[in-house]
């Protein structure tokens, strides 16, 4: 399709009745141009079935696992272009968008309108609100820094979600109806301009089902993109049952959290506070992220090792002096 606005990818994984509901809302938008791609992680329930029969328009793209989040999105991007070598992503913006969720006809249109009148913003989301109409509190967030993280996890900003100290990682204390730049907004909706991604890339596989758009969202912001919290924009959120903290979910969610902080905080911070970080999410995360954690800092450190020796052996090379003559 020549001239597409937004190609929306949809990850689904057994919510085949929310994905219907999602599909219809999406399909009549107004004042845009799109393209659908679902992605299915292996579901058991029929939902690509259903996709195909009764949205024929919409591809379907049928992974044979569940690879989890960012790699089904990665799937639906590269439907449109985005990671493939040589190619001219077709859409101007990517829309990562969650099945259980519900916009507005005009939603797409004024996130786009909004989009084009900020040419400094790599990404933007709107704000999203739950069934009974509070706001669901992750569309605008903080970057999970080791004093953000302490403040959410001991409690403080639940204790002081007023304070612009304690309350960071949700930014509960800003008004929900004003626009803001912020570190992020949530994968559930976030709209992506094509320049942004060719020049970070795609989705971080190493997420499985929690921090890959905080991920994504801090790395658009390092090449120097803006991103916008655009509460103009308003759409529903049902949260679906099975993305409720159970058990392998919140191993998820601290996993995602200790991937985060080792790629982006931990060699700047102090051996100190580093314990503290890591004793902390292995109290939260349990047994099993204690054993992937020793893990991949036994993998770093060989990384490291065997980094020093080809230097070392790279460097008596370049400094031997050059023969007298």
């Amino acid at each position: 399709m020549l001239g597409l606005d937004v190609g929306v990818v949809i990850v689904n994984y057994n919510t085949r009745e929310l994905l219907r509901r999602c599909l219809q809302t999406v399909q009549a938008s107004q004042g845009v141009t799109l393209e659908i791609c679902v992605v299915d992680n292996a579901s058991t329930d029929g939902s690509p079935d259903m996709v195909e029969q009764e949205f024929p328009q919409v591809r379907v793209i049928r992974s044979p696992v569940n690879g989890g989040y960012a790699y089904a999105n990665n799937l639906g991007l590269r439907f449109f272009g985005f990671g493939t070598p040589n190619a001219e992503p077709r859409p101007r913006y990517a829309l990562l968008l969650n099945p259980d969720t519900e916009v507005p006809p005009d939603a797409l249109a004024r996130m786009v309108a909004f989009m084009d009148a900020h040419p400094e913003a790599g990404a933007a989301g709107p704000k999203i609100v739950r069934p009974d109409g509070s706001l669901d509190l992750a569309c605008r967030r903080s970057f999970p820094t080791p004093e953000v993280a302490f403040y959410r996890f001991s409690g403080l900003s639940r204790l002081f979600p007023k304070s612009p100290r304690f309350a960071r990682y949700n930014l509960t204390f800003l008004d929900p109806d004003q626009t803001y730049e912020v570190d992020s907004v949530v994968g559930a909706f976030m709209m992506v301009r094509r320049e942004a991604i060719m020049q970070v890339g795609l989705l971080d596989e190493s997420f499985f089902m929690y921090g890959e758009d905080l991920d994504w969202a801090y790395r658009i912001k390092q090449a120097g993109w803006k991103i916008y919290y655009y509460p103009e924009v308003v759409i529903l959120h049902v949260k679906r049952a099975s993305s409720r903290m159970s058990p392998r979910a919140r191993y998820e969610f601290n996993r995602a959290m200790w991937i985060f902080y080792r790629k982006h905080y931990r060699s700047t911070t102090p051996g100190w506070l580093d314990f503290l970080v890591r004793a902390g999410l292995v109290l939260k995360g349990g047994w099993r992220l204690w054993k992937e954690m020793r893990r991949d800092l036994k993998n770093a450190r060989c990384s490291a090792a065997n980094g020093r020796l080809s230097g070392g052996e790279a460097a008596s090379e370049t400094s031997r002096p050059a023969p007298r003559t």
